[in-house]
Order: C-alpha cells, then structure tokens, then sequence
C-alpha cells in the first residue's frame, strides 16, 4: 500500500508518540482490512508494550480525523482502512471473511450513467457484495 499513515498523522497535526508510529507502520503495511484486534496483535510483534486500549484509543482518533475509514464488512468487528476519495469495491466471502478488492470499470461507468440519468454527478463509488464459494 503507498499510502503513509504516519505522514497523514503529521499532516492532520497529530502527536506522533511512539506506540502511535507503530500503529500507523502496521496500518500502512496492512493489505487487508484488520479489526482492533488483529492490529493489537500485530503492533504487539513490534512493541509488546501496546495495549489494546492504545489501539483502541488511537484508532478511534485516526477515524475522527478522517485518516481510517471503518467499514462494516459482515463480521461483527469493524474493520479498518485508510481512508480515500478512489472508487473502491469489496467483495465479502461471507464464509470465511475475506475480503478481496477489486475494479470494474464497466460497472463504474454504468453507476454513472445511472446517476446521470437522476440528475447526479457520482464523486465516488464504494461498495460492498456479500457472498458464499459458489456450489
């Protein structure tokens, strides 16, 4: 991912302690969408010194800055990413949880049209299609 959660941090005026870096370091490597957990875990490989309050505490500041965005991707964790104005699709393996982003500009243009047709020009599109393995 090229996106610097630290830099946005820096950018948006926050206090970059050192729990904070370790955090953004694991928000910026991340390729998938991480509840609190996973990122506690996985910041705790770092610095066995993070709490999950801490991480907690510090994404709740990130998603109020505007920096995360929580997406509600059929578990009963939310899950985080960085946030963006870019068209972005999710696909949900209901099964299993995974999540796999993907393009269609086909779809894209035809949401376009679609909200062209109603007056609306479309500044983004997210979405999100839930499903299971096909049989």
């Amino acid at each position: 991912m090229d996106i610097s959660i630290e830099r946005l941090c820096i950018e948006n005026g926050l206090k970059m302690t050192a729990p904070r870096r370790v955090i953004a370091r694991v928000l910026s490597e991340a390729t998938d969408h991480p509840d609190v957990e996973e990122l506690h875990r996985r910041a705790n490989r770092v610095d066995n010194r993070i709490s999950l309050a801490t991480v907690y505490r510090t994404v709740r500041l990130l998603e109020a800055k505007g920096i995360l965005s929580r997406r509600d991707l059929g578990s009963r964790r939310a899950r985080y990413e960085p946030s963006g104005e870019a068209n972005h699709f999710h696909l949900v393996d209901k099964s299993t949880g995974n999540v796999i982003e993907f393009e269609t500009p086909e779809v894209e243009q035809a949401l376009r049209e679609i909200a062209r047709a109603q007056g609306l020009e479309i500044d983004v599109i997210k979405i999100e299609l839930f499903g299971r393995p096909a049989t």
